[in-house]
């Protein structure tokens, strides 16, 4: 059986319950992808910033290569937390 014709045996034995039932499950899943999905890139990014400020203090006259580096590293930690919210924008807008 189908995701669709699953969905449509819900909804149509089931009336507002099951309604509810697969917004609730829609809007969870919604929710914790973006909950869990964030914390990752947040605790990337702590790391690599409080990495370079020990790096720049250490070697001040390499601060501006390390600077570069640190930048690039926090948009590469940023892609997880991205791609989690395109994952809840389609839970939440495409399926039906």
């Amino acid at each position: 059986m189908d995701l669709k014709t699953m969905l449509e045996t819900l909804v149509t034995n089931g009336g507002y319950l099951g309604w509810g039932l697969y917004y609730l499950g829609k809007l969870l899943a919604a929710g914790l992808c973006m909950g869990i999905g964030a914390l990752g890139p947040a605790l990337g990014e702590g790391k690599i910033g409080a990495s370079a400020m020990e790096a720049m203090a250490r070697q001040p006259e390499l601060s501006g290569t390390i600077r570069t580096n640190m930048i690039l590293a926090d948009a590469i930690a940023e892609t997880t937390g991205i791609y989690s919210l395109l994952i809840a924008i389609i839970l939440l807008l495409v399926l039906p």
